[in-house]
């Protein structure tokens, strides 16, 4: 991992650059990335290491120009998912049967969240529940009343987003104002030996074949009946903090459930955790129970 990641000079030539550099690194093959993944994990292999992380960069850019609208350099954006990719890699199990990319999405989408909150400094903007529902929601609000043009809302748009999402009209077009000049995916660019398109163009998409979509989507909805399954296992007040702390869009905080309950905040952490290793337990066994059915399945005589 000490090996060295391409770098992304300022300005939208040292993007493009970029963009045009990690396109090089090919894509890994299962067995490949499987095998990799192992070197390291057994070994601490830096150069496997490196090759998975590079093979995914182009995963990361994806996932980073998905996050443009916050009003920051998409440079640094691409570096901190990178940073999340990183640490993906180091913690990655492949014989948990995953792919690489299906997990450190969720560590790519992390990092840069946490980037995105310290740069924003919530503490200015405010820490109301309602204003941070704002902050990360407001461009989806806006695509649903198809108010897509940059620049000030009109009245009818700002007052119809403020109910929505429970703020003044102030708070929204100040944060429309602060959310707006990010770079449209749409805009031109031009690379070296005379190519040339738009941003989104040089985002590869390294789409699945229907069969490999297909067995995603099976995948997915396994963990989510695992999931509902494991719930189950919570008593009402567990899972009521469980969900509000861990699976709500808008998490609630130690100190608005510990009013709800009128117990302390550390009592309210203390039912999170045990709650968490529960739902945790409930689908590993769960897990466990799925592959010894396959596992019966496939030793089954064929008739």
């Amino acid at each position: 991992m000490a090996q060295s990641l391409p770098s992304i000079v300022s300005g939208e030539g040292g993007l493009s650059r970029y963009l045009e550099e990690i396109r090089r690194f090919p894509m890994l093959q299962p067995e490949e990335e499987y095998m990799l993944a192992k070197r390291y994990a057994e070994h601490e292999d830096t150069k496997a290491a490196h090759k998975l992380v590079t093979s995914h960069l182009r995963l990361v850019a994806k996932i980073a120009m998905g996050y443009r609208g916050y009003g920051l350099p998409i440079g640094e954006v691409i570096s901190e998912g990178n940073v999340g990719l990183m640490q993906a890699v180091k913690k990655f199990e492949p014989e948990r049967g995953f792919r690489l990319a299906t997990y450190a999405m969720w560590w790519i989408k992390a990092s840069i969240q946490e980037y995105i909150l310290r740069s924003w400094s919530l503490v200015k903007m405010g820490t109301t529940a309602n204003q941070k529902r704002l902050f990360f929601n407001l461009r989806k609000v806006k695509s649903k009343i198809q108010a897509l043009d940059d620049g000030d809302l009109n009245p009818e748009q700002v007052e119809e987003i403020a109910t929505r999402l429970n703020v003044s009209k102030e708070e929204v077009v100040s944060m429309n104002r602060r959310l707006s000049g990010d770079a449209s995916l749409n805009a031109p660019i031009r690379a070296s030996e005379g190519e040339s398109g738009e941003w989104q163009d040089w985002l590869v998409d390294d789409h699945a074949n229907q069969e490999e979509m297909l067995v995603e989507q099976d995948e997915l909805d396994s963990r989510r009946s695992m999931l509902a399954g494991a719930l189950s296992v919570l008593n009402d007040r567990e899972r009521r903090i469980f969900e509000a702390r861990r699976l709500a869009d808008d998490p609630m905080t130690l100190e608005e459930l510990s009013a709800e309950f009128d117990i302390s905040r550390e009592r309210v952490r203390q039912i999170e955790v045990r709650a968490f290793e529960k739902v945790q337990d409930a689908v590993k066994a769960a897990a466990k129970r799925q592959m010894q059915a396959l596992r019966t399945v496939e030793a089954a005589p064929a008739h």
